[in-house]
């Protein structure tokens, strides 16, 4: 397959009073036509910082960004217009993401209206066809967003991103707002349309087991870094970064014999303002070691298209082990 988008050695920073937040920090990847990239990982990992920055909505502090093969680190205002076009977002909470004083049929027609493609007669028509796209009913047409529960809410998003066509789509934990009957329907719905109109997402969530539903392939991230990428059935059969396996430990399981299986980590988590050389995971590693504090890390191809962040990763799943219940 193609490849739509890539990032190389991409960083985001946030200058404050008291030092530099490395929200991003030299992140590398790509994505290919028609295919979901799963992002995971703790509160403040730096997940949504880094589905904005490759669309733009926040400015990279250095590296590059690329687009069916262009460079689009650095837009001016026109090439920014229409790249707009190829991209969109799904935010996490559709109540906050949609305007309270337009109608749903409103919200829809507004990106078709900006960009100046379509005429009135166009624009009706266009409307009903993305409302019957994602299911809205249309009744609902002249209602407001306060007037519709969270899923259809959340479809009014869906049917919004999707009106000028885009080919790339951040998924920015968009069901966790949901009830899980809910999640499961928009789940779908995100699939389907993918299938039908071969889309690429970005989804992000920090729910292990929606991700592993949606993507082909996951990265894993912690404090700002990729700790390990794989495919997605090679992240959750033979999982190597010390965090992956604590993260797979969590997931909730039918029938599980004991909680003895779980990974519970301790301490807290480091601060992202001007970390310190080394792995950022050491202080919370059940297996970490001298070096590991002080020795900066770098991504290993431990198996074929499977990197993990850990020197010490061929040596991950024997300890985990050993010590699955006891760190509690």
């Amino acid at each position: 397959m193609a490849e739509l988008f890539k990032v190389e050695k991409l960083k985001k920073y946030f200058p404050t009073a008291r030092g530099i937040v490395h929200a991003v920090d030299d992140v590398s990847f790509s994505i290919e036509e028609g295919r979901t990239m799963g992002l995971v990982g703790e509160s403040g990992c730096g997940k949504s910082t880094l589905g904005r920055v490759i669309i733009h909505l926040l400015e990279s502090t250095d590296g590059k960004i690329f687009f069916e093969g262009r460079d689009i680190t650095r837009l001016s205002n026109k090439e920014m217009t229409a790249f707009r076009e190829h991209v969109q977002i799904i935010f996490q909470d559709p109540s906050s993401s949609l305007n309270p004083r337009l109608t749903i049929k409103e919200t829809i027609q507004e990106p078709l209206q900006l960009s100046r493609k379509f005429g009135p007669a166009e624009v009706e028509k266009e409307t009903i066809h993305l409302m019957d796209l994602v299911g809205i009913e249309k009744r609902l047409r002249n209602s407001y967003p306060h007037e519709l529960d969270g899923g259809r809410r959340q479809r009014v998003g869906i049917a919004r991103a999707l009106a000028l066509n885009p080919k790339f789509v951040v998924c920015d934990e968009p069901v966790s707002a949901l009830d899980v009957s809910i999640q499961a329907q928009i789940l779908n719905l995100l699939m389907d349309l993918q299938q039908r109109f071969s889309l690429s997402y970005l989804f992000i969530s920090h729910d292990l087991s929606v991700v592993r539903h949606i993507s082909n392939r996951i990265i894993i991230m912690y404090l700002g870094q990729v700790v390990e990428t794989a495919e997605t059935d090679q992240i959750f059969a033979n999982a190597l970064h010390p965090y992956s396996i604590a993260l797979l430990s969590a997931i909730p399981r039918v029938n599980a014999v004991s909680a003895s299986s779980r990974i519970v980590l301790k301490g807290d988590v480091p601060s992202p303002m001007n970390p310190k050389p080394g792995c950022r995971f050491a202080p919370r590693c059940w297996m970490a070691r001298d070096d590991c504090a002080s020795t900066n890390q770098e991504l290993i191809e431990a198996e074929p298209g499977h990197f993990v962040f850990c020197k010490y990763a061929a040596e991950s799943r024997k300890s985990a082990k050993t010590v699955q219940g006891t760190l509690a």
